[in-house]
């Protein structure tokens, strides 16, 4: 956050440019400022809280470097701009960033509305503000300091945010009026300016077509529900609208289930009494068709997406009303030996159907994938998707096989669990030959040409086992075209080893004769050794290996044991030997 409001102190160059003043009048590109200003600061995540905070401090920074502050810190005085103050355009800046904080409240509110239905009155409070503040705009552009560019798109602006409010008032005709209003001024300023400004404007026709076709269908015309089921399978009208598109299908979807009571599946008719059971499978076909017609793959996960929440919502009603089921038959003595109940079986039949989604949505998105993993292998240079991403999709197929053999009520059905068995087998010969594939990057050949023969023997026993079950194989990937790519594989493999295993001996046998000598001890003789230019070259040994030298002589005296030296008995002193006698001599002096 402090880092936002570092990055909003300084404006940019551009954001400058728009607000300046042009030629002949003062000048504000008015969708092209809230849009810049939207996608920065928290609306590309849906963020309006954030969006909200940035309004405020926009508006304190234009009131103070426009010296027109109400009031002080204590007390408030409220100034009105008007036509005379009109002097610069950072005046209507100023209202415009009023309408927009009070818009982007609206939408919180709105958003939090979902949990808390009392802000809807607050909701409709703000987004009443709002459009006053536009309706503001609007009067001070129509001064004649206002360039034309400007005054369209003050109207254009004003009319978006009052067809807003009729439309959650749910006054479908004038927010109908007030959108057209919109549409009309933005289109014509489209086909006036450049290429650039005329995508933006066209963006925002975009988004305001989903609510006129929405408004159109409440009014009473049947045709625009057709309208906009197209938008939702060209991926139109995002955020809000696609709340009230999905919702407006289920009650559509509503109204056709009471005519529906039954179902029949693998030979059997079982009753429907679920009311979301019966909503759900009633829109199965429109939403498997709205999938197959999909105009690109965003759209297309997004439906898969869609499907699958509702189709788990559905199993979870039918989970509870089966263990009240199970309940009354714990109180009740009578027991049916064992068949599994309609609702049992209605229970299968959902997740049969969730499971069939699971493994053509990842189907589909192992297509998307190979695509892509063959683009990247011709373009060495680009980064893309690795084998590994596909084993993971068909990991998750091959586990929702193995749920779709354990249904209950099924287990009987020899048929359903052979269709299961060779789906298992193609799906398992994908799997195999990605790992393969993995491990040819790695340079193991011996271990891909393996799994390349496991392909082919999968492959073949997928076409021994379809004899009988051809209209299996439609809805599964071509094996021929495996077998086929295999076999290409193989032979680029075995070349592909064979290179690998020639590229070293390119010197002779002798040159490459390797032995741990020092290089100091053989300067004289060429060895190739790779060792010399990495990081622990064998240069010299080290430690050095211990040799004899020459040291330091020591000195003994031999001749002294043969040397006869003089008498030296003159030279020495005689002490007498008097006993007790010379003793008293020697004290009274009488010896000396």
């Amino acid at each position: 956050m402090a880092a936002d409001k570092q990055n909003e102190a300084k404006p940019s160059p551009t954001e400058e440019n728009k607000e300046n003043a042009q030629e002949g009048g003062l000048g504000l590109e008015i969708l092209q400022i809230i849009k810049e200003s939207q996608q920065q600061h928290g609306l590309r995540h849906g963020d309006y809280q954030r969006y909200r905070g940035y309004c405020s401090r926009r508006l304190r920074r234009l009131r103070k470097t426009l010296g027109f502050k109400m009031g002080n810190r204590h007390k408030f005085v409220g100034k009105k701009i008007t036509v005379d103050i009109l002097s610069d355009n950072r005046y209507l800046l100023l209202v415009l960033m009023e309408a927009e904080r009070a818009w982007s409240y609206a939408m919180q509110l709105k958003q939090e509305a979902n949990t808390e239905p009392r802000k809807k009155f607050h909701l409709l409070a703000r987004l009443r503000k709002a459009a006053k503040h536009s309706e503001k705009l609007e009067k001070l552009c129509e001064s004649h300091r206002v360039d034309a560019k400007t005054k369209l798109e003050a109207q254009a602006y004003t009319a978006y945010l009052t067809g807003m409010v009729h439309f959650e008032l749910q006054e479908w005709k004038l927010a109908m009026e007030a959108f057209n209003k919109c549409k009309t001024i933005y289109e014509k300023l489209a086909s006036a300016f450049t290429e650039e400004l005329a995508l933006l404007y066209r963006q925002r026709v975009d988004e305001i077509s989903p609510n006129i076709r929405y408004c159109a269908y409440n009014i009473g015309d049947q045709n625009a529900i057709n309208d906009l089921m197209q938008m939702r399978l060209t991926g139109g009208g995002g955020g809000m609208m696609a709340e009230k598109l999905e919702a407006l299908i289920t009650q559509a979807r509503t109204k056709q289930a009471a005519t529906m009571s039954e179902v029949e599946w693998r030979g059997r008719t079982v009753p429907v009494k679920i009311d979301k059971a019966r909503i759900f499978l009633l829109g199965l076909a429109d939403n498997e068709a709205a999938i197959a017609q999909a105009v690109n793959e965003e759209t297309k996960e997004h439906l898969y997406e869609t499907l699958l929440a509702e189709c788990r919502d559905t199993i979870q009603a039918v989970r509870e009303e089966l263990k009240s089921e199970a309940k009354q038959r714990e109180r009740s003595s009578d027991n049916e030996g064992g068949k599994v109940s309609n609702l049992q079986f209605l229970h299968s039949y959902l997740t049969y159907i969730k499971l069939c989604t699971l493994v053509k949505r990842n189907e589909s998105m192992a297509h998307t994938l190979q695509a892509k993993l063959k683009e990247t292998g011709a373009d060495e240079n680009k980064r893309g998707p690795r084998p590994q991403d596909l084993i993971r999709l068909y990991d998750i197929i091959l586990q929702s096989l193995a749920e779709l053999s354990t249904l209950q009520g099924l287990e009987d059905d020899h048929t359903f669990q052979k269709e299961v068995s060779l789906k298992t087998l193609v799906y398992k010969a994908y799997r195999c030959f990605f790992i393969a594939q993995s491990y040819v990057l790695v340079k193991k050949w011996s271990e891909a040409l393996v799994l390349y023969e496991r392909v082919l023997k999968y492959a073949k026993e997928v076409q021994s086992k379809a004899k009988s079950l051809n209209n299996v194989l439609k809805d599964l990937p071509d094996v021929q075209e495996l077998i086929a790519e295999v076999n290409a594989e193989k032979y680029s493999l075995q070349a592909a080893a064979i290179l690998d295993t020639d590229e070293t001996p390119e010197v002779s046998s002798q040159q490459q004769v390797k032995d741990n000598t020092p290089l100091c001890e053989h300067l004289d003789n060429f060895h190739l050794d790779k060792t010399l230019v990495g990081k622990h070259p064998n240069l010299v040994q080290f430690p050095p290996e211990f040799q004899p030298i020459p040291c330091k002589p020591l000195f003994f005296d031999l001749a002294l044991n043969h040397v006869a030296f003089p008498p030296l008995d003159d030279k020495v002193e005689q002490k007498g030997k008097g006993g007790l006698t010379g003793y008293i001599k020697g004290i009274f002096g009488f010896g000396s």
